[in-house]
């Protein structure tokens, strides 16, 4: 049986074609198509102006981007088979480049997906829903993954603002089996005690991966500093790898405990220190103190959610890396990220260029970086790709 339809007006079907999946509520042709007719999550086919099918999409009437393609194909049901082929399409990549199970296995859109995230730690998993379309189906994806995986539990972190606008529930819960009382993970050589129903996001951030890796490799002798470290993803690898010390600086209590017992967990405790502060606030007292430290890695959250919030968020950037430059010892290094999709690239490199020239240091890039594999972008939607990482040597100016 074919699905009901939604008539997109005239033109308004090139993105679509080039290969991205969403459709925007005033790309709908609303003479042809009324959208009220919907409920958040039914399955709709999508046709251009002229009548050719796009493609299978659920939907959503009360939002900004009201349809996400999950096929090419007209009338696909969205059951158990097709769970089934995406999450094994994405395992595959996955078990190529890793070799033990701790990675993101469903990155959106990346991987056919939107409005999903998975994180897989060992036999834990951790779900992220945005979307209606995915809420609606969450119990075929839940049994498609025991059948695939055989996880001990199955989480939904549902405490995300996005699930706010397409109207769900933000409470999270256990929905299958039973957490267990620690829950360990590898990266880099260290292992690290995570809190999923506690934790930001999934419960982890895999992402910076690759960096942390590379800011371990050149740590040896250093003396590090960690800005918004979180659990120690960045700093405890770095001690490890002979970091003659390492300060962890966060605004979040429950986290810097955490990093704690990690740091106790790698035996490096007695190389780190944690500083329980706001990162502006600390970063003026050190450069009051004449604090300095040979390596600095500044890892912030999104400071730009929205591309209306850009000008407040750059200049957040900018006084973050230009105090950040204050307290870096002769020839010392700076790793500087942006996860924000709306701080591109080049405004990141612009913000570092500028930092350096006011304060008279030479600065160069010798490496940059970005999301690690599990993180694959999908080169027709450009939000898959949203993490920047420069590796910065700064020394007295030229």
């Amino acid at each position: 049986m074919s699905l009901p339809e939604i008539y997109l007006k005239k033109n308004e079907d090139k993105r679509l074609r080039k290969g991205h999946l969403w459709v925007f509520s005033n790309e709908v042709d609303t003479k042809k198509t009324l959208l009220d007719q919907f409920n958040a999550g039914d399955l709709v086919n999508i046709k251009s102006d002229d009548g050719k099918l796009l493609g299978t999409a659920y939907v959503n009437p009360h939002t900004l981007i009201c349809a996400r393609l999950l096929s090419r194909k007209p009338n696909i049901k969205c059951g158990g088979n097709f769970f089934k082929e995406r999450l094994t399409t994405a395992l595959a990549l996955r078990e190529k480049v890793f070799s033990k199970p701790f990675y993101r296995l469903i990155f959106g859109e990346s991987d056919g997906l939107p409005g999903l995230v998975i994180d897989r730690f060992g036999d834990v998993l951790s779900l992220q829903i945005t979307t209606a379309g995915i809420e609606q189906r969450k119990e075929i994806l839940i049994t498609t993954l025991i059948e695939l995986l055989n996880p001990t539990a199955i989480v939904l972190k549902n405490d995300n603002s996005q699930r706010q606008l397409e109207g769900l529930s933000l409470e999270s819960e256990i929905a299958y089996g039973q957490l267990p009382d620690t829950l360990i993970i590898e990266e880099n050589g260290a292992q690290f005690k995570i809190d999923i129903l506690a934790g930001q996001k999934t419960g982890w951030f895999y992402d910076h991966r690759s960096s942390r890796a590379q800011l371990a490799s050149m740590a040896k002798g250093q003396r590090v500093l960690d800005l918004f470290s979180y659990t120690g993803a960045w700093g405890i690898p770095a001690a490890l790898s002979g970091a003659s010390e390492v300060t962890c600086v966060d605004a979040s209590e429950s986290a810097l405990m955490l990093a704690k017992d990690n740091a106790e967990l790698n035996q490096v405790a007695d190389k780190m220190h944690f500083e329980h502060s706001d990162v502006f606030e600390f970063l003026k007292q050190a450069r009051q103190n004449n604090q300095l430290y040979d390596i600095i890695v500044l890892d912030p959250p999104a400071l730009i959610k929205r591309k209306k919030d850009f000008k407040q968020g750059y200049e957040a950037y900018r006084r973050l890396n230009h105090l950040a430059l204050q307290v870096l010892s002769k020839n010392g290094i700076l790793i500087s990220a942006s996860c924000s999709f709306h701080l591109s690239r080049e405004n990141l490199h612009e913000i570092l260029r500028s930092s350096g020239k006011h304060i008279d240091r030479h600065l160069v890039f010798f490496a940059s970086g970005g999301q690690g594999p599990d993180h694959p972008i999908d080169p027709a939607s450009p939000e898959t790709e949203y993490l920047k990482t420069f590796f910065c040597s700064v020394s007295s100016s030229l």
